[in-house]
């Protein structure tokens, strides 16, 4: 996990840590390949530059957000944008269904639009997986 990412966890309040904190073991071993970095504020993983998972401390607990999750056939995000974003939101660590987390993780690696390439395409997503 980068640095930044470790440093983004402590500066939260004790269950939100928790809560990023037992994301990022999830989505680390389920996307080992996966590049993490802080991202506009905001730890997020990437599979080829192209932005798949991240999480957001928002007001009321943490967002966890699919970039291609509207495209997921498992059930339980909400649309997130005017994009093909997704997100669950969990306001403690109980609240993490680990077995889903990893169903969306699967997906994550399979389904993706590219993000990468949005701006040179003016706004137009492309299916890349």
């Amino acid at each position: 996990m980068h640095p930044d990412t470790v440093q983004y966890h402590h500066a939260l309040p004790a269950e939100e840590r928790a809560v990023c904190e037992k994301l990022a073991a999830e989505i680390e071993a389920a996307l080992p390949e996966a590049a993490n970095k802080v991202w506009h504020a905001h730890p997020v993983w990437f599979l080829d530059d192209n932005p798949v998972v991240g999480y957001s401390h928002l007001k009321g607990g943490i967002r966890l957000l699919f970039w291609s999750g509207q495209s997921f056939a498992t059930p339980g995000l909400a649309a997130e944008g005017k994009f093909k974003a997704a997100e669950a939101r969990y306001a403690s660590v109980d609240q993490v269904d680990v077995e889903l987390l990893r169903r969306w993780l699967a997906e994550a690696r399979d389904i993706q639009w590219d993000y990468r390439n949005l701006v040179r395409r003016k706004g137009r997503l492309e299916r890349l997986r």
